[in-house]
């Protein structure tokens, strides 16, 4: 019973061996290479296969799915003599199993040195600005050969990327000293136009300021003399009517020798006022006025007893100054004033003294005409004035 049992052990394991020999199992995107005593027979496909065990050898597992392989960095030497260091990436597929197993012997190492080597004949065709700006052209080069190349090898190379481009440190160096001399320059140029265009700006503003200051000036003198102009015509103006009035009050007033003499009395203070006055100059007419004071028989000498000027007041018109209204008439009423200035003073004149000239009583007759009616002055009282006196009567009020 024992070798029975023994028996049937040994013909299940063998059975098992059999199963799994006969059995092959290749997973998805992978084809298995079977060789029938060291020849290639066929290509198994994904799924469940069956081989003839201890005949029938699965020899190699091809990865049908595209791959990557980055490679190092290579030295490339570039058309100006500059040496690179490059870093390649492979993108490829392998598209017949059986010519990438028995037509290389390590396809992956070959696409490397094949790839090294075309690319140091691209570059090496350019100077290294051209190499640091035409990645697009090398990687174009680059596929084209490699595709055209592994083609019989079952492989197809879809995309040929370069990783980076490191030139020298003393290139950095120079390259970075140029692009820092590249943007100052670009910075100088552009402070240079801003200070320009700042200095243009500034000037234009000092312009127009200088223009609007001058404008002002001008405007301001001619507002000035214009000022200067119409003060000039209303001082003119309140002297005229001044005299007129001073003149109009004395020919009202008829002033004798006794209110002469009281005025020099009310000078003498003012003579005295001040503290450096140490000397005086006294009129020698005080004296004959403080006499007439005293007495009537002695009379000043150029001084009336009896004034025969007019009673009526001299109409003197608006004392409301006049200004030009407008400045096509400026001239005009300058000169009309300038006469009425004229005719009052002549007016004046001609009533403190009616008879010497001609000339001031028509002066006086046209600013006063004989028809007017007479007015009295208001700030005199009509029932104060004193009648004229007759011829060889003495006045009271001299006692």
């Amino acid at each position: 019973m024992e070798a029975i049992y023994i028996v049937m052990g040994v013909i299940a394991l063998l059975v098992v061996v059999l199963l799994v020999k006969t059995v092959r199992i290749v997973p998805q995107a992978r084809a298995g290479i079977v060789e029938r005593f060291g020849k290639y027979k066929e290509s198994l496909p994904a799924g469940l296969n069956y081989v003839v065990p201890f005949v029938d050898k699965v020899r190699y597992t091809i990865d049908l799915r595209e791959q990557v392989v980055s490679f190092p960095p290579q030295p490339v030497i570039t058309e100006d003599n500059l040496v690179v260091s490059i870093d390649t990436v492979i993108y490829f597929q392998v598209t017949d199993p059986v010519a990438a197993t028995y037509e290389i012997a390590d396809y992956i190492q070959a696409v490397e040195q094949l790839t090294t080597t075309t690319l140091r004949n691209i570059v090496g065709g350019m100077d290294l600005e051209e190499t640091l700006t035409s990645r697009d052209s090398i990687n174009s080069e680059l596929r084209g050969v490699l595709d055209e190349a592994t083609g019989k090898w079952g492989i197809r190379v879809n995309r040929v990327e370069l990783k980076g481009i490191d030139p020298p440190p003393s290139i950095k160096d120079s390259m970075e000293q140029q692009m820092r001399a590249d943007r100052n320059k670009r910075a100088a140029i552009l402070t240079a136009e801003g200070e320009r265009q700042s200095a243009i700006l500034t000037a234009e503003g000092n312009k127009q300021s200088a223009i609007l200051n001058a404008e002002g000036d001008r405007e301001s003198q001619i507002l000035r003399a214009q000022a200067d102009r119409e003060a000039q015509i209303l001082r003119a103006q309140g002297e005229g009517q001044a005299i007129q009035t001073v003149f109009q009050a004395i020919h009202d007033g008829r002033p004798d020798q006794s209110l002469l003499a009281y005025q020099y009395l009310q000078m003498m203070p003012k003579i005295a006022e001040g503290d450096a006055n140490k000397v005086w100059i006294v009129p020698s007419e005080i004296g004959k006025a403080l006499e007439g004071l005293g007495s009537t028989l002695t009379d000043l000498q150029g001084i009336p007893q009896e004034v025969d000027g007019p009673r009526t007041r001299v109409s003197m018109g608006s004392t409301e100054p006049q200004l030009p209204k407008s400045s096509t008439g400026e001239l005009g009423s300058t000169r009309a004033t300038d006469e009425a200035v004229k005719e009052a003073i002549a007016a004046a004149e001609s009533a403190a003294h009616p008879g010497r000239s001609d000339d001031a009583a028509d002066v006086a007759a046209d600013v006063t005409p004989q028809t007017a009616p007479q007015q009295t002055d208001p700030a005199v009282d009509p029932t104060n004035v004193p009648a004229p006196a007759e011829p060889g009567v003495d006045d009271p009020t001299r006692e």
